[in-house]
């Protein structure tokens, strides 16, 4: 199978030189996603398309596609077939096999492109296979202004080609051809449809995560990092850095009015952002804000929050009601993390500033203790993307794993009255409540198609049952391991 790829019409006007490096990197960036699936797969092309051939006789077409459609830069992807030039008959005979079932009841176009000397018109080819495909389909018509299916074919020299299906691709710049910016995620709705739309506008991002809820909250935004960038980034590394922010939200509660609590926490957060971006070479940081949508997003306020980064602030929401960002959200995959994500406020002020006016605003920060930012941030952990979900192992030969899936079911194992006293929680994920001495009269209970990964507070329980389980020839079985 071959496919032909045109770039998004933003790259296609671009100057000869901006639009040769553009092409360069979409043809780099296809190349390292399709080379997950198959390192067979030959990736060409010049200034104006990139071409993919599938090697024949793997049942690759499919994940192919699918892998083409999460690539930003791409405006359209064209299944074609290629044949060697040996009359129009043969031509128009191969279309119309190739359209078989396909055009009856419907409107359609033949366009021809033509590159190279021939004997004939492009309009002499449109005419001829036009006429084949209307006695060969049923109620068929044709409409050259506005059909329902386009018949393209392409000659080229003494070869030509039929388009069989065209797939609209995801728009936008080739990831990586823009410059680099530090997105800041919470898991929520906005901070992922954020962090797509930069994905897809070709900017490279790293994910920053300022931790105010614990590991559980930590887990869930892990997961839907990893997930984006699996789905849309992974032509490119990315990081996820993690900074401990209770510290800080405990000494803005201790020396800032409550206020203006909100708008100092964030401002905070901007100030840690643009050190974190400046050691990784990102040239702006990326909020899920949207006007208005809570107190501290009015633009008097954000104006206030800006002036603590030098750093360009890009708000990808700002027009955006909620109902479109959740709209974008499913479209994506995230709205089931979000949805199970929860809300950490860190501060929350009974009546918060809505007109916050900077010199007041600066004049409580100056009360906080410097040193209190400065430890969060040379505390932060920072993880490639692509690391996230990875496991450690044991010499006990027990996988351990920080991150789970989102289908990996957790299996906590300590005594009722030790869970109850700190309840496990999870975002995506289910968890079974099986206390540590019912765990081998259960186990034939569970489903044998899931992964299990044991929980008790000090890992030491898990692990022992974990192996246990792993010697009885249970190969589905982990230990969640999180980072305290």
């Amino acid at each position: 199978m071959k496919l032909l790829i045109r770039p998004a019409p933003e790259v296609a006007i671009k100057s000869k030189p901006v639009r040769r490096r553009q092409m360069r990197h979409l043809r780099q960036n296809i190349r390292k996603v399709l080379a997950r699936l198959d390192h067979d797969i030959v990736v060409e092309g010049s200034w104006d398309k990139v071409e993919v051939e599938v090697p024949g006789g793997r049942s690759l077409a499919g994940p192919v596609v699918e892998a083409l459609l999460r690539i930003p830069g791409i405006s359209t992807i064209q299944e074609i077939v290629a044949f060697p030039l040996v009359s129009l008959d043969d031509i128009a005979e191969k279309t119309v096999a190739a359209y078989t079932g396909r055009l009856d009841g419907k409107t359609f176009a033949v366009r021809v492109r033509r590159h190279g000397e021939h004997d004939f018109r492009s309009i002499d080819l449109e005419r001829l296979a036009g006429g084949a495909l209307m006695q060969a389909a049923s109620d068929a018509r044709v409409d050259l202004r506005s059909p329902e299916v386009e018949v393209r074919i392409e000659v080229r020299d003494d070869q030509f080609h039929i388009a069989h299906r065209r797939h609209r691709g995801l728009g936008g710049y080739p990831l990586g051809s823009v410059e680099n910016v530090m997105t800041l995620v919470s898991g929520g709705y906005d901070s992922s449809v954020a962090a797509y739309l930069m994905l897809r506008r070709g900017l490279r991002s790293h994910f920053l995560f300022f931790n105010l809820g614990g590991v559980a909250h930590e887990v869930g935004v892990r997961q839907v990092v990893h997930y984006l960038w699996d789905r849309y980034g992974a032509s490119h590394s990315a990081k996820f850095i993690s900074v401990p922010f209770d510290g800080v939200v405990e000494e803005i509660r201790r020396s800032v009015g409550h206020r203006h609590w909100g708008v100092v926490l964030k401002r905070q957060m901007l100030k840690a952002a643009s050190e974190i971006a400046r050691n990784n070479n990102a040239v702006g940081l990326v909020t899920g804000d949207a006007a208005a949508q809570v107190s501290s997003q009015t633009l008097t306020n954000l104006n206030v929050v800006d002036r603590a980064s030098d750093e360009v602030v890009l708000r990808p929401l700002i027009a955006m009601d909620k109902e479109t960002i959740i709209s974008i959200a499913r479209e994506i995959g995230t709205e089931s993390y979000a949805r199970n994500m929860p809300e950490y406020c860190g501060v929350i002020s009974q009546k918060p500033a809505t007109r916050a006016q900077l010199s007041r605003v600066e004049e409580d920060e100056a009360a906080m203790d410097p040193l209190v930012l400065a430890r969060a941030i040379e505390a932060r952990e920072e993880t490639q993307v692509s690391e996230l979900l990875e496991t450690t192992t044991t010499p006990e030969d027990v996988d351990l794993v920080k991150t789970p899936a989102v289908s990996d079911v957790i299996i906590d194992l300590r005594h009722p009255e030790e869970g109850e006293q700190s309840p496990l929680k999870l975002t995506g994920n289910e968890i079974l409540k099986i206390p540590f001495y019912e765990l081998n009269r259960r186990w034939s209970e569970l489903p044998a198609n899931r992964e299990y990964l044991l929980y008790c507070d000090r890992g030491t329980m898990s692990r022992m049952h974990a192996v246990h389980l792993k010697a009885e020839g249970h190969a589905n079985i982990k230990v969640y391991a999180p980072a305290s």
